[in-house]
């Protein structure tokens, strides 16, 4: 669990270039009555600038002399390259090839310089914490507590506007942003549950969770590229086993359903991660009462989008 205090510096540390995303209720058939909190709102369209700009601003100058590295899919990658830019430092980011082209578009208008590798040494790369041949202050992506601090103040967003919350849903992609959250949450509404929501392709917590151990799986890639994975990070199993009450597996076709009740009813734009946390919810895997499903970004490519919302699932 982050410490609420690291979470609350955190907050003073990225106020002034963060958006305080709002939380807006959707009217639909559920089981619950839910909320979105629309990080796809953010400047770069997710959450993950929150916690980029935690951990560059908390470094030193001697630190970020040489520069930041990350490993990312794309959209911690547009976080990083965005608080280097504002740093005036370097960005090097570490991508998979099979990253969506719109994400890796923007890191490159951000003045990232993206390296391609195969999902395997990008995989390698975050475990090891560093890339051969590249210098620089690694960001991890998940594995950092200033990174998730960052994160963790969606959490305290969620308790201030919306005091009796029962349940907040989070996708789990390595578990950064599920462990802010709910650090900040269960620390302030001790009884509220917390649910990850990962593509059924790509399901290594819950899982774990059903086995009680972390466990081989057989992984699919897919449109949700921002969330699920291979395998759990060596240090995340203990921090979900510790925070989250349930993990969920949700098939890929009620992801893309979810994408078009965002974009039909609400009027917004999610990736598949974005709606993964919607989707368990509407199934009802976060139970009863007032839940807050995490809108975590809205960076998808067009010809995904556009597929989806003809009714198909890529």
């Amino acid at each position: 669990m982050i410490p609420l205090d690291e979470i609350r510096r955190a907050r003073e540390r990225i106020a002034d270039a963060v958006t305080r995303t709002p939380l807006m209720r959707l009217e639909v058939d559920a089981p619950c009555e839910i909320w979105l909190k629309l990080e796809s709102l953010q400047p770069i369209g997710s959450f993950k600038l929150r916690g980029a700009l935690s951990a560059v601003r908390a470094a030193s100058p001697a630190e970020l002399a040489g520069g930041v590295v990350t490993a990312s899919a794309g959209n911690m990658a547009q976080g990083v390259a965005w608080a280097a830019r504002e740093a005036g430092v370097h960005a090097r980011i570490v991508a998979p090839d099979s990253a969506p082209r719109a994400k890796l578009d923007a890191v490159e208008r951000l003045g990232g310089e993206v390296i391609s590798v195969s999902h395997e040494t990008w995989w390698q790369t975050m475990v090891d914490r560093r890339y051969e041949g590249v210098d620089g202050l690694f960001v991890h992506p998940v594995e950092d507590d200033a990174v998730m601090a960052g994160n963790g103040t969606i959490g305290l967003e969620l308790v201030e506007d919306l005091p009796d919350l029962d349940a907040v849903v989070t996708p789990w992609g390595g578990g950064g942003l599920t462990t802010g959250i709910a650090s900040a949450v269960k620390a302030l509404r001790p009884a509220a549950r917390v649910i990850t929501a990962e593509p059924a392709t790509a399901a290594p917590l819950a899982a774990a969770l059903a086995a009680g151990a972390p466990t081989e799986i057989e992984y699919q890639p897919s449109f949700v590229d921002g969330a699920g994975g291979r395998a759990l990070l060596p240090t995340m199993w203990d921090r979900g086993r510790e925070l989250v009450d349930t993990a969920v597996a949700v098939p890929l076709d009620e992801v893309a359903a979810a994408m078009r009740v965002l974009a039909t009813r609400a009027r917004v734009v999610a990736e598949g991660a974005g709606a993964l946390a919607l989707a368990a919810a509407l199934r009802g895997d976060a139970g009863e009462g007032r839940v807050v499903c995490i809108v975590s970004g809205g960076n998808v490519d067009a010809a995904v989008l556009s597929r989806i919302l003809a009714g198909e699932t890529p």
